[in-house]
């Protein structure tokens, strides 16, 4: 302006107060500001990333004349799945994924119990006096683990259950059929008087764990042996046994497979792909399972067994009532893991033709052309799956941890 001029030198430099400058450069050697601005400029990047490969796939879906939409799902299949739930060809395409995941969760849930049983024998196995029982399990735990889980599968269904006798040379296990053709098992049929016996069942274990309680309750109070198990034992099998004389002596039966010309009727039949997938798994995740058990077991203080041993308890109640109690405080955790492994591992039925979740999600996109929306599908699916069981187990987590004040 010019009633300044003159009175600004037209040299003059300017510069941030001093305070302010130290501010500024304090601000930007802060290990907090730089830890901040490092993750706000790496989610800037990650969104610029995922917009640019967003955008790439929806131009991509438009050249094909394809879309994002879940209306797929109510075309017409065309396709049978040959195991699971019944299904027609004019079944949908959503009717085909439900079979596909009832498939893979009759595999998970089986899996879990049998790996489970299994893993806690061979982990008490290991830790047995028998230098033939132990050598055994440790060869087969090693064996296991150090073998890739999709060889095991392979080696289980071409080498194994294919090279079964046919269905003329069967091999009998009792009231077990083995064959190439599967294996089948006994069924049970319920008959006339099926939901009164179950009734009163039911109404057994419910009287038997009051029982059970009110038995330890008394034993924690007093100090006398109240043999809590045994009153609850017997009231379930008193309870039981009435039931079955009320319900006209025959509430289920047993159905056993018999050959009947050339083919088996009655019973209840694994084929070979899902004697393969299962079997496969419960011998892989088990093998895990019980060198979990054993580490468990050996992370209970050796005081407690002799503690325990110095009051009477037998071998038995010492597992039971002082070692195991403790040891599943180790176990739960690591166990988790196993838990979703297997659930995981299970989309590796492909690999021996058993139609799981993975398997009929990959003939979906084959013939929809929709890979996107049946692939995100499927990954939702076994997240959900996999969290479902981590919820599950940090429930039994939280209930065996030691409480404390």
């Amino acid at each position: 302006p010019a009633h300044l001029a003159g009175r600004i030198p037209l040299t003059a430099t300017y510069r941030l107060h001093p305070g302010l400058a130290a501010r500024l450069a304090a601000i930007l050697r802060d290990v907090r500001f730089l830890a901040f601005a490092s993750q706000a400029l790496f989610i800037a990047a990650t969104l610029a990333a995922g917009g640019w490969l967003v955008s790439n796939l929806l131009h991509a879906l438009e050249a094909l004349g394809l879309d994002l939409s879940f209306g797929f799902l109510q075309r017409t299949a065309g396709f049978v799945i040959g195991q699971g739930p019944a299904m027609e060809r004019t079944d949908s395409f959503l009717q085909a994924y439900t079979v596909g995941l009832a498939n893979s969760l009759q595999v998970i849930v089986v899996g879990l119990v049998l790996a489970s049983l299994l893993g806690l024998l061979a982990g008490i196995a290991l830790l047995s006096g028998n230098w033939l029982l132990r050598t055994v399990i440790r060869a087969y735990v090693e064996v296991m683990r150090n073998t890739p889980l999709l060889v095991q599968l392979f080696f289980l269904y071409f080498a194994v259950i294919l090279q079964l006798p046919s269905l003329a040379n069967r091999v009998v296990l009792g009231p077990v059929i083995l064959s190439q053709r599967g294996v089948w098992l006994p069924r049970l049929i319920p008959s006339e008087g099926f939901n009164l016996w179950i009734g009163l069942a039911a109404a057994g274990v419910l009287i038997g764990a009051v029982l059970y309680f009110r038995r330890v309750d008394r034993r924690l109070r007093t100090g006398e042996e109240t043999r809590p198990f045994v009153w609850a034992l017997g009231s379930l099998l008193i309870i039981v046994a009435a039931g079955w004389v009320l319900a006209g002596g025959r509430p289920i039966m047993v159905e056993y497979a018999r050959l009947e010309g050339l083919r088996m009727v009655g019973g209840t039949r694994l084929t070979p792909e899902f004697a393969g997938i299962l079997f496969g798994l419960v011998l892989y995740t088990g093998a895990f399972i019980a060198d979990i058990v054993r580490a468990g077991l050996l992370a209970v203080p050796y005081g407690q067994l002799e503690a325990a041993r110095a009051i009477g308890l037998s071998e038995m109640q010492v597992l039971r009532f002082v070692i195991l109690p403790q040891a599943l405080r180790v176990i739960v955790p690591p166990l988790t893991n196993q838990y979703l492994n297997l659930a995981k591992n299970s989309s590796l039925a492909i690999g021996v033709g058993f139609p799981d979740l993975y398997a009929v999600s990959k003939v979906i996109f084959s013939q929809s052309g929709q890979a996107v929306q049946t692939i995100a599908m499927m990954m939702f699916t076994y997240l959900v799956i996999s969290l479902v069981i981590s919820a599950v187990m940090n429930v039994i987590n939280a209930r065996l941890r030691i409480v404390e004040r």
